[in-house]
């Protein structure tokens, strides 16, 4: 980027700042006035009850005070969550690069908000060991100069270290490899060559599934099976799954289905009361996966729910008998609603590295896997499997988490990960 184009991009980034800090200073002024409005309002009823009126004038005015208290201490609630509001931070290299990925991709100075630009600070920051271990390096060997055989054999080692793998790598030092053969190509070119072939990779089993983007069809129940080995963060990716759609305006149920692990249920329960989504259990020791998923179904057709997720026990490829549950928990949606939308997806630990892709690949083979979450990016400098699961396993990374916090999980956007895994380029 050169010096006018840095320029600009500050100088358009500096308008959007000033505009959601405007913004935020116009909802706390908002925020102010209903707190002022129900002091009002109270200081009404005292003065009428003061001056014995009609009982219902007093009932009335009384009533409409309750009404702004519950409205006003919902907003009091909604600032003590750190995960309901967010706050405008500083005006630095973050929210610069935040707002110029967004930019990148079409949104003007207008639709930005506080929420994208948390998020993809969020997402920059959890790739940053990844970065230190791959980018940092890689910029230092390239520069500004030419890219050589050399560096491409050097980018080849960086790649299969930051997890890549092996079929991703090769793709991209093959097609690194041709360019070069075809004409000069210079550093900053490379990268942006770099960063081409990377979002290919990821975009492709995403494009063969034809969805771009997995969310609930309206109409029909739609079943997310959340699956995967204990420790990789299942239960919780779904607590936060439950949020997010919630939050999306579909109605969510969630079914504790994980009857093996001790405590799993009251885990989810957690979950669902924060993102305010019920939860369908059976309390009773060892009760049967597929019977609470029966009964799960039973109240998402009476409440005409829209999305159903499910939180099967952490498993195992090489365990039959958990993988047979799988099945059987399959069969009973196919018979309860024969025109449900399943999807399985597969939560996978990043920092897990190499071991997450052949959970996938274990998996992929028996659990007729639709898609994958990659949680656990924030911490891990091994961030590039992402890639090899998009490569190796032809599957669709549907959502990435990146932080502990309920908002921490978001759809997948290929253009926002990968700038965000070159961010120092």
């Amino acid at each position: 980027m050169t010096n006018n184009e840095s320029d600009s991009s500050r100088e358009w980034a500096s308008q959007a700042y000033a505009l959601l800090k405007q913004k935020q200073e116009l909802k706390k002024q908002e925020d102010q006035l209903k707190v002022e409005q129900l002091k009002a309002e109270e200081l009404k009823v005292e003065q009428l009850k003061a001056e014995e009126l009609k009982v219902e004038q007093l009932k009335a005015e009384e009533l409409k005070v309750e009404q702004l208290k519950v409205e006003v201490n919902k907003q009091d609630f909604s600032n003590l969550q750190d995960e309901t509001e967010v706050k405008l931070g500083e005006f630095d290299d973050n929210f610069t690069w935040s707002a110029m990925v967004l930019a990148a991709q079409g949104k003007t100075v207008n639709e930005i908000s506080i929420d994208e630009i948390d998020w993809l600070s969020k997402l920059r920051r959890g790739l940053e060991e990844t970065r230190k271990g791959f980018v940092s390096e890689l910029l230092d060997k390239l520069g500004d100069d030419p890219l050589t055989p050399e560096s491409l054999d050097d980018l080849e080692t960086l790649l299969i270290k930051a997890d890549v793998g092996i079929d991703s790598t090769d793709k991209v030092i093959n097609s690194l490899r041709k360019k070069l053969n075809e004409e000069v190509v210079g550093g900053e070119e490379g990268i942006k060559f770099l960063k081409d072939e990377l979002r290919a990779i990821i975009e492709k089993p995403i494009k063969n599934s034809g969805t771009n983007i997995l969310v609930p069809q309206k109409g029909k129940l739609n079943v997310w099976l959340i699956v995967g080995v204990n420790g990789v963060g299942k239960t919780t990716t779904l607590g936060k799954l439950a949020y997010l759609s919630s939050k999306s305006n579909y109605k969510t149920l969630i079914a504790a289905a994980d009857t093996f692990r001790a405590a799993a249920v009251e885990q989810l329960q957690v979950w669902g009361d924060r993102s305010k989504v019920d939860v369908i259990s059976n309390q009773s020791k060892n009760a049967d996966p597929a019977a609470v998923v029966f009964d799960a179904i039973n109240a998402a057709n009476k409440r005409k729910s829209d999305l159903l997720l499910v939180d099967t026990a952490g498993r195992l490829q090489n365990k039959n008998n958990l993988m047979d549950e799988l099945s059987k928990i399959k069969k009973i949606i196919d018979k309860k609603v024969p025109d449900a939308i399943i999807e399985s997806l597969l939560v996978l630990d990043a920092s897990q590295g190499q071991n997450g892709l052949k959970q996938a690949k274990s998996f992929a083979k028996s659990a007729n896997l639709s898609g994958a979450i990659i949680t656990k990016l924030d911490g891990t400098s091994r961030g590039g499997v992402s890639l090899a699961v998009s490569a190796e396993v032809n599957l669709p990374i549907r959502f990435i988490g990146a932080g502990e916090g309920i908002k921490d999980l978001r759809p997948f956007n290929s253009f926002e990960f990968v700038e965000a895994l070159l961010a120092d380029r």
